[in-house]
């Protein structure tokens, strides 16, 4: 199951023109020349000095598993920031974002409406408003239970609630039990 902050920047990295690099050694010499040296590549890494100078230098190829996951996520992260800039503009201004998931979900209303958890597949076309507060939130560093929040509100508002043309005693929507999510742009 992937997390709010992780799918949002899986769909952010959709829109990259070129791949980014794939072998260890390739990773490591971006990083390095992002970082203007060895030392702070290590240090965010948690790794030697010496061993990033071995993995540039193509003294080691294959990284451990759990570092192998931390360099591709530290380079996916830095890869092409202008692209990704204005494909996060680009959604939060005019294109918003869609959001697939399938979990259950529950909702507050009022007496007599039936409110019972239940598990839904929803594929919903969020509106660029909601787009702009959910990366906003991110940016920020807002925790995954923040994000989950925002993006109830805006199911809540955009597909229960029709934008106010239908459930408009509806109060609140909760995520609970995500088995699937995934946003795209």
């Amino acid at each position: 199951m992937s997390t709010f902050g992780d799918g949002l920047d899986k769909a952010v990295q959709k829109a990259f023109t070129r791949p980014a690099p794939k072998t260890a050694g390739a990773q490591m010499r971006y990083l390095v020349k992002q970082y203007k040296g060895t030392g702070a590549v290590a240090q965010m890494l948690r790794v030697s000095q010496r061993t990033v100078e071995r993995y540039v230098k193509g003294q080691i190829k294959k990284p451990r598993a759990d570092l192998a996951v931390r360099l591709d996520r530290a380079v996916k992260a830095r890869w092409q920031p202008r692209i990704r800039a204005k494909a996060r503009e680009r959604a939060a201004s005019t294109d918003g974002i869609v959001i697939d998931t399938r979990a259950r979900l529950g909702y507050v209303a009022p007496i007599g409406s039936t409110d019972e958890d239940r598990i839904r597949h929803l594929t919903v076309a969020l509106p660029p408003q909601h787009t702009a507060r959910l990366f906003q939130a991110q940016e920020q560093g807002a925790e995954d239970d923040r994000l989950r929040e925002i993006a109830a509100e805006a199911l809540r508002e955009t597909y229960f609630q029709d934008g106010g043309r239908r459930a408009g005693s509806l109060e609140e929507v909760r995520f609970t039990d995500i088995e699937h999510l995934e946003f795209d742009l």
